[in-house]
């Protein structure tokens, strides 16, 4: 009798797992280092002498010196500002609709073409949403127009005002995100065992205490995910606020609209500003930033054990 002869299964997982540590080495661990070594590199330019230097030169004279006037910190606060102006309106929003179609007691007719139109936001290109707007809100615009007409506005109209280009900004990212989260919350909600809720109608609780008793307790894990990873996406933010009115009027030396990205991209890009030493410095900025920012985030929303640690 013939002994029949196994298969490996382990060496076709690790076959298929090369591929995406390929892909992680060469477009993301070795663009990071990359950065890291030329954050390191101070260039200094005296009339057409430039030297370079090895060291925390960046760090010590753009990030905390004098010599970047402060940009990098003014420019990280404008990113902040955007991404709350954003996203407390963007969950607060998603989580009502998110609870409204989700819930067996009403059981929402025609949900699913609900839940499309709210999405159909994020699947228009950002360059499209930002034209639009642009339209919409140029000195000549139909909004503006109408806005001048009730004496709302001056004759240089919405974008010359450094708030009401970040409100509008922040609107935009809203109304293109809130359809995805919504589809997220849901997707949690759903996964919630509907006997806990069944329980909750026979001992007579209202929609309201279960929401605030059992979905949003057990909904913990996704919203920590959604806040992680609107945080991450929202100090990344570029496309629109370059798209919409590239940075806006200057405000305290930096353009009112101007965000980190905006601010590293302006340093390497091939011209007399290019400086790609300042821009890496500003990049580890972001990252130190943002690393806190999520640890902070998943610390306070991740669950107690038993013994309260």
């Amino acid at each position: 009798m013939t002994k029949k002869k196994s298969v490996e299964h382990g060496k076709y997982g690790f076959m298929f797992a090369v591929p995406f540590f390929l892909i992680f080495f060469i477009f993301q661990l070795y663009p990071l280092i990359y950065t890291f070594y030329n954050s390191l590199i101070y260039t200094a330019k005296n009339g057409r002498n430039i030297t370079e230097s090895f060291g925390l030169g960046n760090f010590k004279n753009y990030v905390f010196g004098n010599l970047g006037g402060g940009e990098i910190w003014k420019a990280l606060g404008i990113t902040i500002v955007l991404w709350i102006l954003n996203f407390i309106p963007q969950i607060l929003l998603s989580l009502l609709l998110a609870a409204w179609f989700t819930d067996i007691k009403y059981k929402l007719k025609g949900n699913g073409i609900y839940k499309v139109i709210m999405y159909m936001p994020n699947i228009i290109t950002a360059a499209t949403i930002a034209v639009l707007f642009y339209s919409l809100f140029d000195i000549n615009g139909p909004l503006t127009l109408i806005a001048k007409s009730f004496g709302w506005v001056g004759k240089d109209g919405f974008l010359y005002k450094g708030w009401a280009s970040l409100i509008i900004i922040a609107f935009i990212q809203f109304w293109m995100w809130y359809g995805n989260t919504m589809i997220v919350l849901c997707a949690g909600i759903m996964g919630i065992n509907p006997s806990l809720y069944e329980a909750a109608m026979v001992d007579g609780a209202t929609s309201k205490q279960q929401f605030f008793k059992i979905t949003l307790p057990l909904l913990k894990p996704i919203l920590q995910y959604t806040l992680v990873t609107s945080a991450i996406g929202g100090l990344q933010m570029y496309d629109i606020p370059a798209l919409f009115n590239d940075g806006g009027p200057v405000v305290n030396g930096v353009n009112s609209t101007t965000t980190v990205m905006m601010l590293i991209k302006k340093y390497t890009t091939v011209g007399s500003a290019q400086n790609l030493g300042r821009a890496a410095s500003y990049s580890i900025v972001l990252f130190v930033v943002t690393m806190i920012i999520s640890l902070v985030f998943y610390k306070i929303t991740q669950d107690k054990t038993n013994d309260g640690r």
